[in-house]
């Protein structure tokens, strides 16, 4: 297949990229290389695949609506994978207009390229963020969500249902990944597991937000991207025993469907912290603090249907994750 991958310079993106070249495919990535974080840490993750003969990489901006709509001219996806967002739920309290600019203007401009340019199926990135102030547990594609408490969490549920309405106008298949914290080798520097692993390491204070007592659905990255590609290989389908006098959130009578791709297994903050100390050999200094604003306090993925409809299950352990973590974290930023 010709696959698009936007966000392909980041975490999951590259990652993906390197498995679809694996397998044969052609890739076309596109960045648009924002300092939101170090960009250096972008080009490494882009050494392992930047030179492959079927990989091409473009340096563009998804919300500029001229730059997409030539990326469509030019080449003819059979998939597209929407990576591409302003990350971080608590960056989006202090610069809302970024996740205006990329979440909502920059996924309009993606599912339009697919729209126009007949793409058989788009596979999008939403976020256990979604659910917000549902407290019903695990947290189910099924349920509505409907109280986000950040502004990056709303972004995410307007792609989904903008999505949805794509899929009814124009039978353009369309499956939303609800994420369930990602971590593992080259991820984000403002992500937890990162942020934790340079504090311990310079013997700095590591601050730890409702005093610990946050349950997480830890994905490993090696999962997520096995996950995604499951979702490529079978493009969403409309569900004929949706009922619209009881809507099931997860389907549609449109070619649309949700799913969680998480570990289905919650965590402890305080257990995942001990894992890292173990595997770092260093006891960590903490400070505990109140819960931060926008912060869910505990996620957990009901994973029912990506079991049912792709036979797929996340496996990596908590232990064997941070393993992995540290050893790539101490090789890329020793001395």
């Amino acid at each position: 297949m010709i696959v698009l991958v936007t966000g392909s310079a980041g975490f999951i993106g590259s990652a993906l990229s390197v498995e679809l070249l694996s397998r044969g495919d052609t890739v076309i990535g596109v960045d648009n290389h924002n300092t939101y974080y170090d960009p250096v840490l972008k080009d490494a993750r882009l050494a392992r695949h930047l030179n492959h003969p079927n990989y091409t990489h473009l340096k563009i901006d998804i919300s500029n609506r001229q730059e997409i709509t030539n990326l469509f001219q030019n080449y003819q996806f059979d998939s597209v994978v929407n990576l591409a967002a302003q990350a971080g739920v608590r960056y989006s309290l202090e610069n809302p207009m970024a996740y205006i600019d990329s979440n909502l203007v920059g996924f309009a401009n993606i599912i339009e390229g697919c729209r126009n340019n007949k793409v058989s199926h788009l596979i999008y990135a939403s976020s256990s963020s979604v659910y917000g102030l549902n407290g019903k547990q695990p947290f189910s594609t099924h349920d509505p969500v409907n109280h986000p408490v950040s502004l990056y969490a709303a972004t995410k549920k307007a792609n989904e249902l903008m999505a949805h309405s794509y899929s009814h106008l124009y039978n353009l298949p369309t499956t939303g990944l609800r994420f369930f914290t990602v971590y593992g080798p080259y991820d984000r520097p403002d992500m937890a597991l990162q942020k934790f692993t340079k504090a311990i390491m310079s013997n700095e204070t590591i601050k730890i937000y409702n005093h610990g007592k946050h349950k997480r659905d830890f994905t490993y990255i090696d999962d997520v991207v096995a996950g995604i590609i499951k979702v490529i290989n079978k493009p969403a389908q409309s569900n004929k025993f949706w009922d619209n006098r009881n809507p099931d959130a997860a389907t549609s009578s449109a070619p649309y469907c949700l799913y969680n791709i998480g570990n289905n297994k919650p965590v402890d903050l305080m257990d995942y912290i001990t894992a890292l100390e173990v595997s770092l050999g260093v006891t960590a200094k903490k400070e505990l603090l109140p819960m931060q604003a926008g912060d869910i306090l505990d996620t957990y993925a009901d994973i029912d249907d990506l079991v049912k409809d792709f036979s797929f299950k996340p496996k990596v352990t908590i232990a064997k994750g941070i393993a992995n973590f540290t050893k790539w974290y101490l090789d890329y930023y020793s001395p």
